[in-house]
């Protein structure tokens, strides 16, 4: 390929990350972990109960499902650009909806619709920007567009308590909606004129064709993927509610457990790039399962502001890691099919995202507490541990 070592200007590298930074920050913070920040607030309002909340979260994890199957039947860059700026669309417009339904089964239809859009673009951009990356050499940067997750927690977090005594109910969505819209167009523009082939080519120039996505090298990543999905979502959906459950009102972990742990996301993909790139991104994501697994622990371990905080700073510290180390090993082990293999991953992931507040529901519902759920979450993280051990490294992979 001619143009395979392109050396992107730096204004053009910061350009192309920093919109798919933006476009992430969009769909997966302000539209989906939003959410987490506002249902203590929705329960407080009487819009929802623990449980309604719980399945809301579900029949968004089911569309999150939804959008990473269609991802993979639409990888190529061409479908890309095709899908993407529709699944943007459908985003802004739901997120708009949300600020007018008030019935519980109106606003899970609505979760629904946005975890599909979700779906489809947190595979498609990163997808689309690791490619445009590859043909230049500078994958080792792909990590940093996750850096808009870490930002996105953050500014969800101060747009819902900086405007939780001024609204209520369904209008506690307008903020997000708000921004949503120019973000969203500044973003999905910028990267629709990403200099991508059509299909994504080998070496020699020639169009790769589809290939097994299971082997003895992709089925412990998926499995080991599976774990992070169920381990990661229950601290995500329900720190804020179990800090208001254990913690006297006004304290400030009541509306801080989620700013510290959007904190301390922010600088993490960047942490995890450099620590894969020094140490070998299957080895440090070894290090991220343990991690995390001691951060869903540690609330089981030590109720009350000790294991709150620790859970916020381990998992919060974590999980984007685990999804761009997961996403290079992949595309390293299956180096012509990334997108389509991303997005296999993101749908096996999804699964186990919602399996876990559904059986977080089902739990509340027969008496139990949500300390069970970290203890699941913690489970689950240990098999993720356990799996990626087995994966091998992908320059063994290929030189066997």
């Amino acid at each position: 390929m001619t143009d395979s070592r392109i050396t992107p200007s730096p204004r053009e590298l910061a350009t192309v990350l920093v919109a798919g930074a933006v476009i992430l920050l969009v769909v997966h913070a302000l539209g989906r972990f939003i959410y987490t920040p506002l249902l203590p607030y929705l329960v407080g309002d009487g819009l929802l109960t623990p449980s309604e909340g719980a399945s809301v979260a579900t029949w968004n994890y089911l569309g999150y499902l939804i959008g990473a199957l269609l991802a993979i039947r639409w990888y190529r860059p061409d479908h890309i650009r095709k899908a993407l700026p529709i699944a943007m669309l459908v985003h802004v417009v739901i997120t708009l909806l949300q600020t007018q339904v008030e019935a519980v089964a109106g606003l899970s239809a609505l979760r629904l619709v946005n975890g599909i859009a979700n779906g489809v673009v947190f595979v498609q951009a990163p997808a689309l920007i690791l490619e445009w990356l590859v043909r230049r050499n500078r994958a080792s940067s792909s990590g940093l567009v996750y850096v808009g997750v870490g930002v996105g927690l953050l500014l969800s977090s101060f747009l819902v308590t900086g405007t939780a005594d001024l609204l209520s109910g369904p209008a506690r969505w307008w903020p997000a909606a708000l921004l949503s819209i120019p973000l969203a167009w500044w973003a999905t523009r910028r990267l629709l004129i990403l200099d991508v082939p059509a299909r994504i080519q080998r070496e020699d120039g020639s169009f790769a064709e589809k290939g097994p996505l299971l082997d003895r090298a992709s089925i412990p990543l998926f499995l080991s993927y599976a774990g992070a999905g169920m381990g990661y979502i229950l601290p995500m959906t329900f720190l804020p509610l179990l800090t208001k459950t254990q913690l006297p009102e006004g304290h400030w972990l009541v509306d801080g457990s989620w700013l510290f742990v959007a904190l301390v996301t922010i600088p993490t993909p960047i942490l995890w790039s450099y620590l894969g790139s020094r140490m070998g991104d299957l080895r440090a994501l070894r290090l991220n399962y343990l991690i995390q697994f001691l951060g869903a622990l540690s609330v089981v371990i030590w109720p009350g502001p000790t294991g709150i905080i620790l859970c916020a700073l381990l998992v919060g510290s974590t999980f984007v890691g685990t999804v761009l180390l997961t996403q290079r090993i992949g595309r390293a082990l299956h180096p012509h099919q990334g997108p389509r293999l991303s997005a296999a991953m993101v749908a096996l992931y999804s699964v186990t995202q919602m399996a876990g507040p559904w059986l977080t529901r089902q739990w509340l519902e027969a008496g139990g507490t949500l300390i069970g759920a970290f203890s699941l979450g913690a489970v689950a993280l240990g098999l993720g541990l356990f799996f990626a051990l087995f994966v091998p490294h992908p320059e063994d992979w290929h030189g066997r």
